[in-house]
């Protein structure tokens, strides 16, 4: 698995995970990022997402330079100054929109699909009634004409320097911080409560992969019930 998909599966699993209470901007990427619980308004936490994600996937030298930034615009100029930018996107891109009319980039997220017209995108902090400020992890499809800025990272020099024993080192931190981790949205957490329930499962490692053998085990447990 290359670097753009493992941000991009870590994304997907993040779907659905929300601020609480409703307009704090307290959520589990921001405390991570301030090394504390904040509130308010001057947390918003689009880019915080995205710097969380390069860092859960230990590839944060690729975000800002190694370096922290929660303002969309910053990244935008960091990215000019560094040659990083891109006229169209493709996935595991930073997409920038701009949704204010203002002739400046206040959202990011980061590119699943591009057909040429529309973007698909999993951000941080937005929603259905807000696409910058939603407070929610989420997939969004808008038209380019939002477009503000394409970030491309430098995946490939990375990945021209990984060797079989740093993708297996990359691989086994990802797939044991998966393993410590919860469900989060409530069906994942009411269908864990039902299935353990059932004595499909016992409940553990409930984000891990599971091997062929527990698979067949867990379908085995479900057929005695």
């Amino acid at each position: 698995m290359g670097i753009v998909e493992q941000l991009l599966e870590l994304a997907r699993s993040q779907i659905e995970t929300k601020e609480f209470p409703p307009g704090s901007n307290n959520v589990k990427y921001n405390t991570a990022y301030y090394g504390r619980e904040v509130n308010g308004s001057n947390f918003a936490w689009c880019a915080v997402f995205i710097w969380w994600l390069f860092r859960e996937c230990e590839v944060s030298g690729l975000y800002f330079g190694g370096k922290k930034s929660a303002y969309v615009p910053a990244l935008v100029d960091w990215a000019r100054r560094e040659g990083l930018l891109a006229k169209e996107p493709r996935p595991g891109d930073l997409v920038c929109f701009e949704f204010n009319g203002r002739n400046g980039a206040d959202h990011i997220g980061i590119c699943e699909d591009w057909d040429g017209e529309y973007v698909t995108t999993i951000d941080g902090n937005t929603g259905t009634t807000s696409q910058a400020n939603g407070g929610c992890v989420m997939r969004r499809r808008r038209h380019r004409q939002y477009i503000a800025a394409v970030i491309r990272p430098g995946y490939e020099e990375v990945e021209e320097n990984m060797t079989d024993e740093k993708f297996d080192r990359l691989m086994e931190g990802w797939l044991a911080r998966q393993a410590g981790k919860g469900p989060e949205a409530i069906w994942q957490k009411e269908g864990l409560a039902r299935a353990k329930a059932a004595g499909v499962t016992d409940g553990s490692r409930p984000m891990a992969f599971c091997t062929r053998l527990e698979a067949a085990m867990m379908a085995a447990n479900a057929k005695k019930q």
